[in-house]
């Protein structure tokens, strides 16, 4: 078996300019996160060919030092080398503390432990309110109480509205928040009194928030909200699909609205778990890398077994499990927002060649590339790091295909059945209860063939933009060790 991309990181000649390999054309130690961008840009990223700046011969040793100087940060310079930014490269970036990175990986940061679901504008008012989409366990915010559904209504003792919704955004930068609750009538917003504070801590998430397995119209269905492709996890997924293989499911619900992503061989796994009836010579996924890579280009396979990582150290046990590998289902229901991104997309894209795949909820992200993590070694890996900073990239690398070389969803994917959550956030409903209005529309569909939940006039609520997102999250990754 083909080992993946990173660990044929030493046989691979690295340039920088020209004669990388020498050291005396090597710029100054000041500049060596400066040059461990641009050296890893030039041999990885997906768009290096149309990049004038990364180009192999674009600069002598002494204009190569003098263009690495013009970059006060090497956050600037790494931006610069991007693609088109913002429009076909939306998605590389840097950080400066890959130790946190590989954490988030495993399902462990800093977190207050509640993912904000929409924020929206109360009717034609100028008030504005956030909604809870989901509470972690055993949280900050699971232990005061929390739950999805919550309405905010205050943040930090600003009362929401048009003008000021931004400091919502101290989610994001600060160590403690507050939280104060209402509840939403039309257009009224009534305080509950019930007000938390929030103090971030470290949080592990299991992304398998919630599944069970209930009869519906006379059909026994499966329901499954995954919540990110985290390859710590695969023991606990594949007893997900131990329970509906035992309970003989007939149809299954994936609901993916809030799963932004993350590691590619988890995703293939996750297919080859819905989609039993492959054969050892079907591909999930097609991976195309730049013209210096090519060799690197494969398939993604449906798998019998999975690996199993460690949860601490992201590291492989060395042991696996047989996948429980379904072969009752003809189609899947995947739930979706505009926050399923990446894997997820991926999830769809990769099965639709094999079965039926029926989308429900708001237009995908549109993310149908990957990246991998450089550090700053002489390999690209993490081993024999240089010890004077912890700055690490993501950049993109590769692009995914099908089975039929299908890969145009740079725009999304648009649902069969448009239903918006946000429409419904005066009364947010848990997972897996049958009056939530995604699983709805799918239910219905599945007993009479029309999601006439999807059909319910009501009035379309707005989102609010300019919140930011989560970090490190709408990700497609290959991690160290993973294999085709």
């Amino acid at each position: 078996m083909k080992k993946i991309f990173l660990l044929l990181f030493l046989s691979i000649t690295i340039f920088s300019c020209k004669d990388n390999d020498d050291d005396a054309t090597r710029p100054s130690s000041d500049l060596a996160i400066h040059d461990f961008i641009w050296r890893g840009m030039n041999q990885f990223y997906y768009w290096q060919e149309d990049v004038p700046n990364l180009d192999d011969n674009a600069f002598t040793p002494s204009q190569y030092t003098n263009f690495l100087k013009q970059f006060n940060d090497p956050e600037d310079l790494f931006y610069s080398l991007l693609y088109d930014r913002n429009v076909s490269d939306r998605f590389s970036w840097i950080v400066d503390d890959y130790e946190a990175l590989l954490s988030s990986f495993r399902g462990e940061g800093e977190a207050y432990g509640f993912e904000i679901g929409d924020l929206v504008r109360v009717g034609q008012t100028n008030q504005v309110v956030l909604y809870v989409g989901y509470v972690i366990p055993n949280s900050p915010a699971a232990d005061a109480g929390m739950k999805r559904g919550d309405i905010i209504y205050r943040f930090d003792d600003v009362t929401l509205n048009t003008s000021n919704y931004l400091v919502v955004n101290n989610y994001y930068r600060n160590n403690t928040i507050k939280l104060e609750f209402a509840t939403v009538a039309g257009e009224t917003v009534t305080p509950t009194g019930g007000i938390s504070t929030l103090a971030i801590r470290p949080v592990q998430e299991n992304p398998i928030h919630f599944s069970n397995v209930f009869e519906y119209g006379g059909k026994k269905i499966g329901y499954l909200t995954y919540n990110s492709f985290n390859n710590s996890y695969h023991n606990e997924l594949n007893e997900v699909f131990g329970t509906f293989k035992t309970e003989g499911i007939e149809e299954l619900v994936l609901d993916l609205r809030y799963n932004g992503g993350g590691s590619v061989l988890t995703s293939a796994y996750l297919a080859s778990m819905i989609y039993g009836n492959a054969t050892t010579t079907d591909h999930f996924a097609r991976l195309m890398f730049n013209s210096k890579n090519s060799s690197e280009n494969g398939a993604y396979p449906f798998y019998d077994q999975a690996n199993i990582y460690d949860k601490t150290t992201g590291n492989a046990t060395g042991t696996k499990v047989t996948i429980n590998r379904l072969t009752s289902l003809t189609r899947l229901y995947v739930l979706m927002s505009d926050g399923t991104a990446s894997a997820s997309e991926m999830i769809i894209n990769g099965l639709l060649p094999y079965m039926e795949v029926i989308t429900i909820g708001e237009q995908s992200y549109g993310k149908n590339v990957g990246s991998i993590t450089l550090f700053d070694s002489p390999s690209f890996m993490q081993s024999n790091v240089n010890p004077n900073h912890k700055y690490a990239m993501q950049p993109i690398v590769f692009k995914i295909f099908n089975k039929n070389n299908e890969s145009n969803y740079t725009e999304g994917f648009i649902p069969q059945f448009e239903v918006l959550e946000r429409n419904y956030f005066r009364d947010i409903k848990p997972f897996g209860n049958i009056e939530e209005p995604l699983l709805k529309a799918a239910l219905d569909d599945m007993t009479s063939g029309m999601a006439r939940f999807s059909q319910e006039m009501i009035s379309p609520v707005e989102a609010l933009k300019g919140i930011k997102e989560k970090p490190f999250t709408k990700e497609m990754y290959i991690l160290p060790g993973e294999q085709f």
